[in-house]
């Protein structure tokens, strides 16, 4: 439980945090850690909302010197709102991805978003995010001295059995352009194999800028057993993004046993796969040739995705971690 013996942790979440036609890592990650807190969600179009009014209320309503975790999609774009409260309220701001590096802003959009971040992580007591390298990111980006590390954990999970070891690849992901599913499917397009990708994730209006192809399938979101099939039943995940801060998909995929080959994740990867430079469809395209071609390449990721998934941390640990870190914000 989170209730100690004087505070009560309090964690301002995104209204759409618990709809499940809407997966992220972000969400997943703010329920497990935020499991027995008492949870605020707050309704806007984050990180730019037209209204702050529900913010402003929800943080007005908690009583001074209580400790309060944000998350980022939430703070980072309004200081207006946000550092006000940093002088009452013992705050901490929980960043899955800096705002300024999400896919496709134009450069003054990220730039007005990069400050905004700036002054509201300078303003609050702790900063948590979700990798070593995400942590450097902030520290470096923003001149930030209070930065904590609290990475994802995973459940346990069965072994993937594949289908004939080679050819059916997934990826889960929103479609997004940061997640790279053009850039991936290009790649596979210059592969002379057989091969089937599906792409389990939201729909989003930029499915219909990639390249068309019958071997592609884009199921929707999926959960529950379905996902769990969909990991079980594969031979290759994949994750081909522009950018992240962790990559919860390639720790469910190693929990799994599952082959990996990724970009942007190598906290999450670890040596557990093959790390791709991000954004370099030339390399996805020698990968991807190796993996089809190469029995002792296919045998060897196997070989790492099972030693990883031993090594991999667990929710009930993130949890203590980020207990940890809100606990240096009380007297």
């Amino acid at each position: 439980m989170w209730r100690g013996r004087a505070t009560t942790v309090r964690f301002v979440l995104p209204a759409d945090v618990g709809d499940p036609g809407s997966p992220s890592g972000g969400n997943v990650y703010d329920l497990r850690v935020s499991a027995g807190a008492e949870r605020l969600l707050v309704a806007g179009d984050w990180p730019r909302p037209h209204d702050t009014a529900a913010l402003e209320q929800t943080l007005a309503g908690i009583p001074d010197g209580e400790v309060v975790l944000l998350d980022g999609l939430v703070a980072c774009g309004v200081p207006e709102v946000v550092v006000p409260h940093a002088r009452r309220l013992r705050l901490a701001v929980l960043v899955h991805l800096p705002l300024a590096d999400e896919t496709g802003l134009d450069p003054a959009a990220a730039a007005v978003l990069d400050e905004k971040e700036r002054e509201v992580l300078r303003a609050v007591g702790a900063v948590v995010a979700t990798s070593p390298t995400a942590a450097r990111d902030l520290e470096t980006r923003h001149g930030l001295g209070h930065v904590h590390v609290v990475v994802p954990g995973t459940d346990p999970a069965p072994a993937a059995r594949g289908t004939d070891g080679v050819h059916n690849l997934l990826c889960v992901a929103s479609i997004t352009p940061r997640k790279g599913h053009d850039l991936l499917v290009r790649a596979l397009q210059r592969v002379d194999a057989d091969w089937r990708l599906t792409c389990a994730g939201p729909h989003r209006p930029f499915l219909r800028e990639l390249p068309p192809d019958d071997r592609v399938s884009f199921p929707g979101p999926l959960a529950g057993e379905a996902l769990t099939s969909a990991y079980v039943n594969a031979d290759l995940f994949v994750l081909a993004s522009r950018a992240e801060t962790w990559g919860m998909v390639v720790t469910e995929a190693l929990a799994h046993g599952l082959p990996v080959i990724a970009s942007s994740v190598p906290d999450a990867l670890g040596d557990g796969g093959l790390l791709v430079p991000a954004g370099d469809e030339n390399a996805w395209e020698a990968a991807l040739t190796r993996w089809f071609q190469d029995r002792e390449f296919r045998s060897g990721l196997r070989a790492k995705a099972l030693a990883r998934r031993a090594r991999l941390s667990t929710w009930d640990e993130s949890t203590r971690d980020l207990r940890r870190v809100l606990a240096t914000l009380r007297p």
